[in-house]
């Protein structure tokens, strides 16, 4: 791992991703990418180069909220916490989401640890977050985090899947994850009563995808509930996990509404920190 970014608003949350963030830099000896997007406004109506098509009254209040985002991501980048940490500084302005997904292309980022407040009701429906659309399409993992993190704690990780092969490339990653933390994973698979299966046949495919990627320091669980997102969160409450491991989909429009994303409902709801990895 060489590169992680940071998406920070100076929220509490983001501060805890920071704080994770910084450990796990500690350890790995990766650059941390720290990006600040100051936000509100259509894009295009204002360079950072000078020149704008919105009203001056537009213009002025962007530029104090871009100064101000300069200074306190440097203020936060020069911090006793990170001196021995090679730190980089982005602010633009525009949109968080299209700002975070080019700085994961652009600088090439093996991981994104961010905070997350979550969402609830219609928003959560009909808008979603930033957060919810970086787990959705990220091209590389990302952790969510809404309460403090120490990564040198983390023993204990559910892995809830299908086990099916569509899912491989997120095994290698979710291998790395494990030998990076020197977790235990307990693999999980939800029975529903929409989707049942029978004991037997759920072990035989987490016994293959076991064997397929040469796994080891695992337990092959099963619980059942009336939907996989509340059986993954109470199933980690149960054994008391330190971090939950979905894999995403990435699903998009009408698809998406129909169907939902398990991965973005679990970031919502549970409450210790939750890697994603986009299904190839």
């Amino acid at each position: 791992m060489k590169k992680i970014l940071v998406p920070t608003d100076f929220s509490k949350e983001a501060g805890y991703a920071l704080d994770a963030a910084t450990n796990l830099a500690v350890k790995t000896g990766s650059e941390l990418l720290l990006l600040h997007v100051v936000e509100g406004f259509v894009q295009g109506s204002f360079s950072t180069q000078g020149g704008t098509t919105g009203n001056l009254n537009e213009e002025v209040f962007t530029l104090k909220l871009l100064e101000k985002g300069k200074k306190d991501l440097l203020k936060l980048a020069s911090s006793s916490k990170l001196k021995n940490i090679n730190v980089q500084t982005n602010v633009k302005v525009g949109n968080p989401f299209h700002h975070i997904a080019k700085d994961i292309l652009d600088h090439e980022a093996d991981l994104v640890i961010m905070g997350s407040k979550g969402t609830s009701g219609y928003k959560e429906v009909l808008i979603g977050s930033n957060t919810e659309r970086v787990v959705r399409h990220s091209k590389c993992p990302v952790i969510t985090i809404k309460q403090p993190t120490d990564f040198g704690q983390i023993t204990d990780v559910v892995f809830a899947a299908d086990f099916i092969e569509t899912e491989d490339n997120v095994a290698i990653q979710l291998k790395q994850l494990q030998n990076l933390l020197d977790a235990k994973l307990h693999l999980l698979k939800v029975d529903t009563p929409g989707n049942f299966e029978s004991t037997r046949t759920i072990k035989k495919r987490i016994h293959n995808f076991v064997q397929r990627h040469g796994l080891e320091n695992f337990t092959m669980e099963i619980y059942n509930e009336s939907t996989e997102e509340d059986g993954i969160v109470y199933f980690a409450e149960d054994i008391d996990a330190d971090m939950i491991a979905l894999a995403t989909h990435g699903r998009t429009g009408l698809r998406h509404l129909i169907s939902g994303s398990i991965a973005e409902d679990v970031v919502n709801h549970a409450q210790r920190p939750v890697w994603t990895c986009k299904v190839n």
